[in-house]
């Protein structure tokens, strides 16, 4: 099954037309997922011989901006967990099986969420505010507050990682995965934002919430680290976001077409706007930028796939791709509403949700900044070199 059959025009139709009640009503995307859970969508990445359908990642790709243009926050929530079955996937293909519980799981119906981040911790997988706490056996509880942690209501599984200073060999980034049943886990009712609403990326409290010892999947030194698990979180987190932004901008360029060929001039004798040079300019501009991402999001896909070797640039290259996704989707919609005038100025409009959609992409890793480092350091070296 491809991405185009699985997601088909009826389903993302219907997808779509819920997308505005939920943003209006910030409410989260049960009907949505459940559809998409009866589809297959959430077992796309695990293997055909585990019980999933078997995609490759960019097919994963190609069906997050079909996915991402009908409803964007239910792409961007769904993408946590198809990140971490992604990243199974990625270790899987190189011979490490350590995740193969997880897409045993994923293909037995759990939801995996994504808790990583952290307020005020710039230093994402190479850090951690979380307490990691050792315990016999080999097991750990995790104290920390994890933010942003999309699929709120629904995950049943929640990988996460925080830092070990208490062994003998600490300090240690340890990644873990706990249960929804821990009663340690509390998860505040606190997502009311401009946009992305439907997503209910709630803030997670861990009060000592439990992992097994066959559930630590990893004890690393903090800082940049080549461990194939950070690779496949960095890889498949920003491809696949990447993705849900490129499919908003998608949608964006073919609402500012539609509004050109609706929308007339008094100052061109009641012909369509479709036919003034500035109008045209700007969806031209918009097409431009656009049609270049795609292919480098599905390019980049593939080459994780077949483990292509690009060395030092891997993270310069990923980084890059999604700064570029989320900046190109921003302009996008920005041409857009102004082709399509005030309407798009009303809480109603599809193009205005989605100039508040696009807007969140700033704020999810690589930032700018942090993007712009790593492509220096992989060009020209570290600063103090």
């Amino acid at each position: 099954m491809t991405p185009e059959t699985l997601l088909t025009d009826d389903l993302i139709e219907r997808i779509r037309e819920r997308a505005a009640g939920y943003d209006e009503h910030n409410a989260f995307f049960d009907e949505d997922l459940a559809e998409l859970t009866a589809a297959g969508y959430l077992r796309a990445l695990v293997p055909a011989e585990l019980g999933g359908l078997g995609w490759s990642l960019d097919d994963a790709v190609r069906a997050q901006i079909r996915l991402g243009g009908a409803a964007p926050a239910t792409a961007l929530a769904v993408n946590m967990h198809l990140v971490w079955t992604g990243v199974a996937k990625v270790l899987r293909d190189r011979g490490d099986d350590s995740l193969e519980f997880l897409l045993r799981e994923a293909a037995a119906g759990e939801v995996f969420g994504f808790g990583i981040s952290e307020a005020g911790n710039d230093l994402m997988l190479f850090g951690s505010r979380t307490v990691a706490e050792p315990l016999p056996g080999g097991g750990y509880r995790y104290t920390g507050r994890k933010i942003f942690t999309s699929l709120s209501p629904a995950w049943t599984r929640l990988g996460t990682m925080g830092l070990d200073t208490a062994s003998d060999d600490a300090p240690k980034l340890v990644y873990g995965f706990i249960d929804r049943e821990d009663p340690d886990i509390r998860v505040l009712d606190d997502w009311d934002t401009i946009g992305m609403r439907a997503s209910q990326s709630r803030t997670t409290v861990l009060d000592g919430a439990f992992a097994a010892p066959d559930r630590i999947v990893r004890r690393l030194d903090p800082g940049p680290n080549p461990d194939p698990l950070v690779f496949g979180i960095f890889a498949c987190f920003e491809l696949l976001l990447g993705a849900v932004y490129t499919g908003i901008g998608g949608r964006a360029l073919e609402l500012a077409i539609a509004a050109a060929r609706r929308r007339t001039s008094m100052k061109h004798d009641g012909r369509p706007l479709a036919a003034d040079p500035d109008v045209r300019w700007r969806i031209a501009d918009a097409a431009l930028a656009h049609d270049a991402i795609e292919p480098q999001l599905v390019g980049l896909a593939r080459d994780v796939d077949a483990q292509v070797d690009h060395g030092v640039f891997w993270f310069a290259k990923l980084s890059g791709a999604k700064v570029r996704a989320t900046e190109t989707a921003k302009h996008v919609v920005d041409q857009a509403v102004r082709v399509s005038g005030g309407s798009s100025y009303f809480t109603g409009s599809e193009l205005g949700r989605l100039y508040r959609d696009v807007l969140a992409g700033i704020f999810h890793p690589s930032d700018d900044e942090s993007a712009h480092a790593t492509i220096a350091n992989a060009w020209i070296g570290p600063a103090d070199a």
